[in-house]
């Protein structure tokens, strides 16, 4: 099991390269945290199990050193509990094995902020007593800064151009996840989750869920 996932990390490594991306592989937990704290990355890709330290560990650790690059998980366990604890330690998105190289890429390039919208990244909006930074993650309400991960930033901005409108939950996934499928469902209700309690200081401010369809950034007064 061990040396399936060094090859696993070496066809990745490989496919990354190949696609323009400066690659610095690490094949157990401890490596990978040692690796992560001498330099700088734009996203981390850390499976779960691994040896020596396990992915949520190594991330949690990372979290609480400083660390604030995007982090993806890479998964065999699908259940809703260890979504949730991979979001809680500080990771942005999950990727469910087995899983096809492009839908890799595709994830890597949105948590690196290689796509999307350019201009968007230095938007602003204002959401009753709150301030949403985009380009710095950051949510402020008077004096509370709380500082978003990459894909609630990603998820609020995009309902916040469609605010008053019903975006659809496919939509949303394909731009943002590169797939609609149900795993990535997931994910997202965790992110509205995380996201309604950011906001729960402003009433006038709701994300309203529109059963079978999607949701809507509905602000009052």
């Amino acid at each position: 099991m061990v040396e399936d996932e060094r090859i696993l990390a070496e066809i990745l490594s490989d496919t990354l390269k190949d696609r323009d991306f400066e690659v610095t592989s690490a094949y157990d937990g401890e490596e990978g945290l040692d690796q992560a704290r001498k330099r700088t990355f734009d996203v981390l890709v850390t499976d779960v199990m691994m040896p020596r330290l396990d992915g949520f560990s190594m991330v949690k650790r990372l979290r609480k050193e400083g660390c604030t690059a995007p982090v993806l998980f890479l998964t065999a366990r699908s259940s809703t509990e260890d979504v949730v604890k991979g979001f809680e330690v500080g990771g942005n998105d999950f990727l469910r094995k087995p899983f096809a190289i492009d839908e890799l890429i595709v994830r890597v390039r949105a948590l690196a902020g290689r796509v999307g919208q350019r201009d968007e990244h230095e938007a602003s909006y204002s959401l009753g007593r709150y301030s949403f930074e985009v380009g710095r993650n950051l949510l402020r309400c008077g004096e509370e800064e709380i500082t978003l991960a990459a894909r609630e930033t990603a998820v609020l901005a995009w309902l916040c151009r469609h605010a008053g409108q019903v975006v659809e939950a496919s939509a949303l996934l394909r731009e943002l996840w590169g797939d609609d499928n149900f795993f990535n469902l997931r994910s997202l209700n965790v992110y509205i989750s995380r996201l309604r309690r950011h906001l729960a200081a402003e009433p006038s401010i709701e994300i309203v869920s529109i059963r079978g369809v999607g949701y809507k950034l509905q602000v009052r007064g």
